[in-house]
């Protein structure tokens, strides 16, 4: 039996603490599961914001959606994790991500590195993660038990193995890195490409005890009529889909209300997806659709 929906949402814009409590005030109000922040030059700081979420919230739980790990030192990032758990009160879910745009790592003074190199310096993150939290002499402690809820982020082969492995909510961002480009441009994989990366995640996680969570990232959210419209954004970024393939790619959902839900539902049965998080610009957007897919 499928697992019931979650949506969460990702908060990218910086705000005074007023606005910042509004926005994640608001978030609850719509009836998102969990508020995110992102880990990129230029937005807000996670593990205060999020801290701040929880101030100003009662339900939702809070995640990072993903960290780099490329900035993070493993022993330091343990000390943020378990102190945002604990002033939380046990709402703090951790994504993590190899990081992928090189401008930021420029930017922080920090190496970049292979691909390679940034997916061994996840697992060294997520090991050494386990094994400091997992022990009971750490300070400081998380709240939660047996411990914080693990997201990963991926598509490659290497990451899919490791998320396999190590993490309780498997991530499909739908797109792969531009070959090249130094700030982390993103092209869509088609429908067709995604069962493929979700099979062979499903492969590697045949051994697990307990299924994962499959969370996908939805980059737009249009309830509309006109569903060519609301999508011509989108085909000057990439210009070798048709409009028709650019309407079935699952990162986009557009069209009326009736139609969206049922794309949802379908990507459900196709892939497993059934914790979705969308983008803070498409909050409001998407409230319609969270709310008709309440009654799953």
């Amino acid at each position: 039996m499928s697992r019931p929906f979650r949506f969460g949402v990702n908060l990218m814009s910086a705000a005074p603490a007023d606005e910042w409590d509004a926005k994640c005030r608001r978030a609850e109000e719509l009836g998102y599961d969990v508020i995110l922040v992102p880990d990129h030059l230029g937005m807000p700081a996670p593990f205060p914001a999020l801290v701040a979420a929880a101030r100003a919230t009662e339900r939702p739980r809070l995640g990072t959606f993903v960290l780099n790990a490329g900035f993070w030192n493993p022993a330091l990032l343990a000390r943020e994790v378990a102190t945002t758990d604990a002033l939380t009160g046990g709402r703090l879910e951790l994504g993590l991500g190899t990081g992928y745009v090189r401008a930021e790592h420029d930017a922080a003074e920090l190496a970049f590195g292979s691909p390679g190199e940034r997916v061994d310096h996840l697992r060294r993150t997520v090991e050494e993660l386990e094994r400091l939290l997992g022990d009971e002499e750490h300070l400081p402690r998380p709240v939660q038990r047996p411990g914080v809820p693990l997201l990963i982020g991926a598509n490659g082969d290497r990451m899919l193995e490791l998320t396999a492995r190590h993490a309780d909510i498997a991530a499909f961002t739908g797109g792969r890195t531009v070959r090249g480009s130094a700030t982390g441009q993103l092209a869509p994989i088609t429908a067709e490409e995604l069962d493929e990366r979700v099979a062979r995640y499903r492969e590697l996680a045949a051994g697990r005890k307990e299924p994962a969570e499959l969370n996908l990232l939805i980059q737009m959210v249009a309830v509309t009529q006109d569903r060519e419209s609301a999508v011509r954004p989108y085909l000057e970024r990439i210009p070798h889909l048709t409009p028709e393939q650019v309407l079935e790619l699952p990162i986009l959902l557009a069209g009326p209300l009736e139609r969206i839900t049922a794309q949802v539902r379908a990507q459900r049965e196709r892939y497993g997806f059934t914790y979705l998080t969308v983008l803070e610009p498409f909050m409001e957007a998407f409230a319609p659709v969270l709310r008709a897919l309440r009654e799953d």
